[in-house]
């Protein structure tokens, strides 16, 4: 596995095991790293909900809090934002502490609107 993308995984995990909140663990791998919680409204069972993941051509950051609220995502700068993959990933191949920083941020935003949502009670 690419030392790199080692590098990218670890950073973008520590942002996620910083900020948990309710959340628990789903898995914890040397390429995935995923918090769940709540529940879903159909299923009825807890649902993914941030996750980052290696994969052959980058590092994914998944934050499912910028898909349901979009509004969240207004503020994020034109370097961040042109990270993004459809609607809630973003992609890395480098490590990167200013946009880590400002995914940081994102992150804790975006946690606190997960646990207003009446599916987190």
């Amino acid at each position: 596995m690419n030392q790199e993308f080692q590098n990218v995984f670890a950073a973008l995990r520590e942002i996620l095991k910083r900020h948990p909140g309710k959340l628990s663990v789903k898995e914890d791998s040397s390429s995935c790293y995923c918090l769940e919680g709540g529940s879903h409204p159909k299923h009825k069972t807890p649902m993914p909900l941030a996750w980052v993941t290696i994969g052959k051509a980058y590092v994914s950051f998944h934050h499912m809090a910028v898909y349901a609220r979009p509004e969240l995502l207004k503020p994020i700068s034109k370097e961040l934002k042109a990270r993004m993959q459809g609607k809630s990933c973003f992609n890395f191949t480098t490590v990167d502490p200013v946009l880590f920083a400002e995914l940081e941020a994102l992150t804790v935003k975006a946690f606190e609107a997960f646990q207003k949502a009446p599916f987190m009670k």
